[in-house]
């Protein structure tokens, strides 16, 4: 049991260490090749000039470099090999019970992990150099392509086909068969669109923190220990993110960083669904309620504005509303950091009782 913990707090306190020390070196860079939008403004989602929102932020989209998701998904990158590498080369010193690279648990997350960071890596630089990055339509189609990918791996290879009941809801399977698929798709592209909470500074870094913190302890429950190392690593990655992602910001997260975790929160819940015994999908929305408030405020101003033709918040996602409406930043991260936090754990305790 001992080993087990060492096993999970280990790559958290090792990405967490790798992020502070390779930070300052990347960031030089940033700053060095001026990694930022040559021009402030930002269109809003019925195509229109954001006024509200480039009122409030017009001048911190041209001094802050973007690409700050590197640091994350770099450092448990840098910690999942870098465990692998010690493990086989010294296995008398370090205990091969601390690797925690499995085909099994930990192989589809960190490719997912990676992919989804080149992709948004490269849609950054289009946003640097061109000041015109992928339309939302464009990375959403891109997104919902790599989590149809997923989901065919998910039915086919790993051969999982239902979700996982509670007793309270009945207990036993919800049979979907292929509707597997798409229902991956889904929950990929509604966690992405979550994404865009990445808007203040330290906002993304604390709530992503809390949600993979959370599924952290869920896979341990069911055994999966991998996979909770492996989730621990991504949490350790953030939080040296928000270390310098707080107030002022030395950079934003942007898609390298939200594709990144989006995609790779997808496969965990999913890992921790049906396969591996729990009920990592029903509890997502408690777990994750910060990214579905924030997709779900976009959803609801947009309908809200067709129908009526006027705004339902000043603007949207609902962080900006708070800032629009006279609350200091800080308060907003704040407090968004307080909700991530009694969710999580809200959600944790759900699943693990479920469990039980």
């Amino acid at each position: 049991m001992i080993a087990d913990f060492v096993k999970i707090f280990l790559p958290a306190l090792t990405s967490f260490s790798i992020g502070l020390i390779i930070t300052p070196f990347f960031t030089d860079l940033l700053y060095q090749y001026r990694a930022w939008k040559k021009k402030s403004g930002k269109v809003a989602y019925d195509g229109k000039e954001a006024k509200v929102f480039n009122e409030l932020h017009h001048e911190r989209d041209t001094n802050t470099p973007r690409l700050g998701g590197v640091i994350i998904w770099s450092s448990v990158l840098l910690t999942v090999v870098g465990t692998w590498v010690a493990v086989n080369l010294f296995p008398e010193v370090v205990m091969e019970r601390l690797n925690f690279l499995s085909r099994e648990q930990t192989w589809l997350p960190l490719a997912a992990l990676v992919l989804g960071g080149v992709v948004g890596f490269f849609d950054d630089l289009l946003e640097i150099v061109k000041n015109d990055g992928l339309s939302l339509k464009f990375r959403l189609a891109i997104v919902a392509t790599l989590g149809l990918i997923c989901g065919w791996w998910f039915y086919y290879k790993l051969e999982v086909q239902a979700l996982g009941l509670p007793a309270t809801w009945g207990g036993g399977e919800w049979e979907l068969g292929w509707w597997m698929i798409p229902l991956f798709v889904v929950v990929t592209t509604a966690i992405y669109s979550g994404g865009i909470i990445d808007g203040l500074d330290g906002l993304a870094g604390g709530v992503f923190a809390s949600i993979f913190t959370a599924y952290s302890v869920i896979a341990f429950s069911l055994g999966m220990t991998e996979l909770a190392a492996f989730s621990a690593a991504t949490v350790g990655a953030s939080l040296a993110f928000l270390w310098f992602n707080i107030p002022p910001a030395r950079f934003y997260m942007t898609e390298t960083g939200s594709m990144a975790l989006t995609l790779t929160l997808t496969v965990i819940v999913f890992l921790t669904d049906n396969l591996g015994g729990g009920y990592g999908v029903i509890v997502l929305p408690i777990v994750a309620l910060p990214l579905f408030l924030t997709s779900g405020s976009v959803i609801l101003q947009l309908i809200y504005k067709k129908i009526t033709g006027n705004k339902l918040l000043r603007v949207a996602p609902l962080h900006h509303h708070f800032e629009a409406i006279g609350w200091p930043s800080y308060k907003v991260v704040m407090r968004y950091w307080v909700i991530s936090a009694v969710s999580a754990l809200l959600g944790t305790i759900l699943a693990v009782i479920a469990i039980i």
